[in-house]
C-alpha cells in the first residue's frame, strides 16, 4: 500500500496558525470537511483511503468517514475522542505545566517548525469553556466504513469510554485496548498496534 503521511496546519513543517488565530470548538470538523478532503484532491487520491489518524486525528478520520462515505475504506482511530471529558481537560492541564516548566517546549520543538502555535492551539481550544459541550456521536453513528478504536489503559487523556462508545455508536466497529500503554499507542504498544492494523487492513482487502 502506498502512504501519505501529513502534519495539520499549525503541526511539525506545515503553515503555522496566524498569531493571534484561536481555533473554534468546530476546528476538528473543518479539519474533517475542508482540509483533508482538499489535500487529497490536491494529490490527485482518487480512490477510497484507509485513514489512520491519532488523537485529533483519529476524530478526524471518524467524522471523514462519515462524511465522505465513498472516498473512505476504512478507519483506525487511535486515542481518538468523540466527547470531553474532565480526565481530558486535567490532562491537558499538567501537560500544560510540564510544557511551561518542565521541558515539554523544548523536547516537541523538535518536530514543530512552531512549536507555541502547534501546543497552544490544541491547548486554547481543549480548555476553552466553550469547547466542553463537543461531541460527535451523532455525526459518527453513520459510518459505514470499517472502523479499529485504540486505546491504552492508561490513557492519560481519556477513559475506556472513548473507544467502548465507538464500539457501540458505528456499526461493526472492532475496539482494541492495550495494557501497558499510554495516550500514544504507536510508541507505547509499537508492536501491537502495527499487528493489529495489519491484521485489520488485511482482512478486508
Amino acid at each position: 500500500m502506498r502512504g501519505l503521511v501529513y502534519s495539520r496546519p499549525g503541526y511539525g513543517k506545515s503553515t503555522p496558525r496566524p498569531r493571534g488565530q484561536r481555533w473554534k470548538p468546530d476546528y476538528l470538523h473543518r479539519q474533517a470537511y475542508e482540509v483533508l478532503p482538499r489535500l487529497l484532491d490536491d494529490q490527485a487520491v482518487r480512490d477510497p483511503v484507509w485513514l489512520y489518524g491519532h488523537s485529533d486525528g483519529g476524530s478526524i478520520a471518524l467524522l471523514f468517514a462519515a462524511r465522505f462515505p465513498s472516498r473512505t475504506a476504512g478507519v483506525i482511530a487511535a486515542a481518538p475522542h468523540w466527547f470531553v471529558e474532565d480526565v481530558a481537560i486535567e490532562g491537558i492541564e499538567r501537560t500544560r505545566t510540564a510544557y511551561l516548566e518542565g521541558g515539554l517546549r523544548e523536547r516537541l520543538a523538535r518536530f514543530h517548525d512552531d512549536v507555541d502555535s502547534a501546543f497552544h492551539g490544541w491547548h486554547d481550544i481543549w480548555t476553552d469553556p466553550a469547547f466542553r459541550s463537543w461531541n460527535i456521536a451523532g455525526d459518527i453513528a453513520s459510518i459505514a466504513a470499517p472502523v479499529l478504536a485504540i486505546q491504552g489503559i492508561d490513557d492519560e487523556y481519556g477513559t475506556l469510554e472513548q473507544v467502548r462508545g465507538i464500539g457501540r455508536l458505528v456499526k461493526g466497529a472492532k475496539v482494541l485496548e492495550l495494557a501497558a500503554c499510554g495516550h500514544s499507542p504507536h510508541r507505547d504498544q509499537v508492536r501491537a498496534v502495527i499487528g493489529a492494523c495489519v491484521e485489520f487492513v488485511g482482512s478486508r482487502r
